[in-house]
């Protein structure tokens, strides 16, 4: 199978990327061969084949009744002198003559490299290539052994599909069938390999007894199937007698039943050896029987998969054929199932991103058998809640990679030294460790080729002359404590390519043999260290590493050594001058660049046509002036443009425009002026985040700016903007549409590359103002959606389509000279956490619909020209008094003003000695009328309830009818509020 990943495709969701592995991995591992269409059609003899008249025309037939939408099918010409084995998409064999594959899948096309297996496979919305209908004519390729027709819109599988006497291989992933094709597939006597699922909703499975009549059957993938009306789905499963590799991801399963299921009599055969289960919605009570499937299991995958925190059935010790266990992040919690110990073939065991906690790690470790300690190669425990020390080890003599990191691991490590010898990967990171690490500790690990032991409180306690037993491909000491000097036993490891000895309290200067270490390198990282000096010969950096110098003390000019990296983080230093490495080399490789942070002057170098890969470039906070040089054309590929807190002066040049990638760009704190460009509306359209905030931009808000669909942050503040709000602003589509839970992404994430495949996520960052302060948003800004129009000279009234921005988090307009009223819908914006309207002329009343924003956190509507009382919602009345300050007509609660008609009257003399005595005579006869009718009252009422029986049985019994019908009355009102509060 082909897999494209190239330089422009962007993040992949980690599930999708794992299931995208985990498809490859099986095919693999079961030795299943697919034949793939190419360019060129045919594959391997088929080249000296022709095929015959009558399945050509039938090919042509089945062509024009699909929608071919890339018009991937243009090789199947009418000509009749073309050879349809020559068709792409199609393979003949060369000694009958005959078509015995027909391809559909754009995946396996490699004529047009716009087609990628991510952006195609496993996207949330998968773009369809084929749709129409299935001709019948198909049916007349008798020989046909290979059909793939996933990825297209059909909607229905024929019946004549059953017909195919000798398919192998039946391919319907990710189309929009309703249901399983069970009696057209249990047809296929020869099929040998079958996938079959959806791609948005679950295909409902009524019944799987179907499999049983495929007895050549292998291999089964299934994908998003609903199986909760099959009870004993497994059961069914296992009804293939040939059956040795199953696969199901993102499936919905029942509840088992144990006790029914332990009396089901059924003869299958156990030849299942590959289970792989992904994704999916499964009852812990189900756990046990999937364990137990097949007494011939080999390799057991389970990962991924919602369990709901539930622990890990005991019930391993029936399987004692298994050789790889993954139980991998399902939830899983309590203690390590015991029964693991009895696995004597067990080769790989991995446990990791769970919540297991093992007290005492050793107790586990010790409990495994000896047979299972001498056959172990792999395990893996990182990620989980293990407590003790570090555990024994030397009894497990084929053991070659341990992970243990991410744990509650304490205590010294001297049980290092009884780790066994053949051990080649140590990842002990990220635990509570603590004392010294010896070369005596490490001497009998002859055969280790990764150590990471980052982020305990561990000091390396070495012999200057020191040479290891080992030659180390990677070591990652982070925040351990190697300094003051550069670690003298690192020259003797030749084959170093991976090396992070970041905070490790090192000083000084990089010595002289570090030169011969370089060449290697794919990733060095020195950073949050206190060294001041960069080697002043050339160090080779053959493999165009990632190197991190970030947070020392470097200063000076950018060593020109450097230029070969493919990822350079030179920020938080003490450079001052970069224009000899930006400009004296060509082609750079370089896709991400920061060197903010540091003490940089002078003017941009106009040579960024040499950095056409760049992706990410960050040159924040520095001192750097002078305009943005029309070379930044070239930056095609950039997403992440950042140069905020310079002294950049002149316009927002129009080089930029090219950047039409761009998701993010900040040009906050510079001295930029003229108009807002209505070029980025018009072709920076991929924005997320636009700051141009403190700047002299002046003119009005263009109305282009309106085409940023996508935009999350807009930030235009303190700048000497006017004119009026567009009212196009609900034209921000991430602003005004609903989104669901899941779907939005935490962070403003832009991508870049290194080597040649590998594509990362770089997280964004912005500075914003909340409550008058300004802070750094980057790990949770994509959740935030703001504008920031602030201290500008904004005039008009605020549009009412501003309040059909319903996922608005913060809105500032203060400080401008808006006017009019503010929008009786503003409570429309429910999301909002921040409101700043103050310092403008804004009049009119604050509308009572504001009282429905619950999550609002921080307003401020001081220094207007609002007028009335202020609403009286529990959520308006705990700000206090500031936030309404300064309007001269409003009154009511939080201030001191009361409004007309809220005084109450008050009794301000004593004894008499009240001015009015009329005042006085009155009040008495209110007292004297309020005796009266009390005793009239109350005679009335209870004289005659006190001798009419009936009519008193009838009036308590509607007292007790009102008094129940507001207890229920108030229980509701309160889980309301309650619910409210909780969501």
């Amino acid at each position: 199978m082909i897999i494209f990943l190239t330089r422009s495709a962007t993040r992949i969701p980690p599930d999708d990327l794992l299931v995208m592995w985990f498809g490859v991995a099986l095919l693999l591992a079961t030795n299943t061969v697919l034949l793939v269409g190419s360019s060129s059609g045919g594959t391997g003899n088929s080249q000296a084949a022709r095929c015959i008249g009558s399945e050509r025309q039938a090919l042509l037939n089945f062509k024009q009744h699909l929608v071919d939408t890339r018009n991937l099918l243009s090789s199947w010409n009418i000509d009749e002198e073309e050879d349809c084995c020559k068709w792409s998409r199609i393979t003949c064999d060369n000694q009958i003559n005959r078509v015995i594959n027909v391809d559909l899948n754009p995946l396996n096309d490699n004529d047009d490299e716009s087609y990628y297996f991510v952006e195609t496979s496993f996207s949330s919305d998968p773009q369809f290539y084929f749709g129409g209908e299935i001709d019948p004519s198909l049916a007349e390729l008798p020989h046909l052994k290979y059909l793939d027709l996933s990825l297209s819109n059909f909607t229905r599988i024929p019946e004549f599909i059953g017909s195919f006497s000798k398919l192998e291989y039946l391919n319907l992933l990710d189309n929009p069938i309703a249901e399983t094709p069970s009696q057209v597939i249990g047809n296929l006597k020869s099929l040998r390999n079958l996938l079959l699922g959806k791609y948005d909703y679950e295909m409902v499975a009524d019944n799987l007894e179907w499999l049983s009549n495929l007895s050549s059957l292998r291999v089964v993938v299934f994908k998003k199937i609903n199986f909760k009306k099959v009870v004993d789905w497994l059961q069914q499963i296992k009804l293939a007698p040939s059956l040795t590799t199953l696969a199901i991801t993102r499936s919905l399963f029942p509840k088992v039943d144990l006790f029914t299921l332990s009396h089901h009599n059924l003869n299958y055969s156990n030849s299942l050896t590959t289970l792989h289960m992904e994704y999916n919605t499964i009852h812990a009570t189900a756990i046990p029987w999937i364990i137990n499937v097949s007494s011939n299991l080999v390799d057991f995958t389970f990962r991924l998969n919602n369990i709901g925190g539930s622990p890990l059935p005991n019930s391993f010790r029936t399987v004692t054929s298994l050789k790889s266990i993954t139980i991998y992040d399902n939830g899983f919690e309590g203690e390590l199932p015991k029964s693991l110990g009895n696995l004597c073939n067990l080769q790989t065991l991995d446990l990791s991103r769970n919540s297991f906690h093992e007290t005492l790690l050793k107790d586990f470790v010790g409990s495994l058998a000896d047979c299972t300690k001498k056959s172990l190669k792999t395990l893996d425990l990182s990620s989980n809640q293990l407590g003790g020390s570090f555990p024994d080890m030397k009894e497990f003599t084929s053991l070659q990679e341990l992970y243990l990191s991410e744990n509650r691991l304490e205590g010294p490590l001297s049980d290092l030294q009884q780790v066994p010898s053949t051990l080649e990967i140590l990842d002990a990171s990220s635990n509570s460790f603590t004392g010294a690490v010896s070369n005596v500790h490490l001497q009998n690990l002859y055969n280790l080729q990764e150590l990471d032991l980052s982020y305990n409180s561990l000091t390396f306690n070495v012999t200057s002359n020191w040479v290891p037993t080992f030659q180390l491909i990677t070591i990652k000491l982070s925040s351990c404590m190697l300094g003051p000097h550069f670690p003298n036993w690192l020259k003797t490891q030749l084959l170093l390519s991976h090396l992070d000895i970041s905070n490790t309290s090192i000083s000084g200067a990089i010595p002289f043999w570090f030169y011969n270490m370089t060449y290697n390198f794919t990733y060095l990282n020195l950073s949050f260290n206190h060294i001041s000096t960069w080697p002043n010969f050339p160090l080779r950096f053959d493999n165009h590493p990632r190197i991190d110098l970030s947070s020392n003390q470097f200063h000076g000019s950018v060593p020109l050594s450097l230029s070969n990296a493919t990822v350079l983080n030179l920020s938080n230093n003490m450079f001052t001058r970069f224009e000899s490495f930006l400009c004296t080399l060509k082609d750079r490789p370089t896709s991400f660049l920061d060197i903010s942070n540091n003490l940089l002057s002078g003017s941009l170098p106009n040579c960024w046509n040499h950095w056409e890969q760049l992706q990410i470039l960050v040159l924040d906070n520095n001192k750097l002036h002078g305009i943005i040089p029309s070379s930044f054309a070239s930056l095609y590929q950039i997403q992440s443009l950042s140069l905020r807190k310079n002294n950049l002066s002149g316009n927002l040049a129009s080089s930029l425009k090219n950047c039409t990638q761009l998701k993010l760009l900040d040009m906050g704190k510079n001295n930029l002026t003229g108009n807002i460009p209505i070029w980025i509306g018009e072709s920076l359209t991929s924005l997320l985040m636009l700051s141009l905030k403190s700047n002299g931009f002046h003119g009005s808000i263009p109305s282009k700016l309106c085409h940023l669909r996508s935009i999350q942050v807009l930030d235009l503040s303190v700048n000497d903007i006017s004119g009026g709000i567009p009212s196009c602003i609900d034209n921000f589509t991430s602003m005004s549409t609903m989104t669901f839970k899941g779907i939005v992404d935490q962070t403003i994430y832009s991508t870049y590359f290194y080597g040649n495949f590998i594509v990362t996520a770089y997280d964004n960052s912005a500075l914003l103002v909340w409550k008058g302060k300004e802070y750094k948003y980057d790990r949770i800004l994509g959740l935030l959606r703001v504008i920031d129009l602030s201290s500008n000279r904004l005039r008009g009234e605020i549009p009412v389509t501003l309040t059909n921005l319903v996922q608005l988090v913060h809105l500032n307009l203060s400080r401008n000279n808006l006017s009019g009223i503010i929008p009786m819908d503003i409570g429309e914006l429910d999301q909002l956490q921040g409101l700043d309207l103050s310092h403008n002329h804004l009049s009119g009343h604050i509308p009572m619909s504001l009282a429905k924003i619950y999550y609002l956190a921080y307003l401020d509507m001081s220094n207007n020209n609002l007028s009335g009382k202020i609403p009286t919602s529990t959520q308006l009345l705990t700000f206090n008094a500031s936030a309404y300050r300064d309007n001269p007509g409003l009154c009511g609660r939080p201030l001191e003003i009361m409004c007309p008609g809220d005084q109450t009257v008050s009794n301000t003399s004593k004894g008499g000695e009240d001015d009015d005595g009329d005042e006085l005579i009155n009040i008495s006869w209110f007292y004297m009328g309020i005796g009266v009718g009390f005793a009239l009252g109350f005679w009335g009422v209870c004289g005659t309830l006190a001798f009419k029986t009936s009519w008193r049985h009838a009036y308590f019994q509607s007292l007790n009818k009102l008094g129940d019908w507001l207890c229920v009355t108030i229980m509701v009102q309160k889980n309301r509020l309650r619910r409210r509060v909780q969501s």
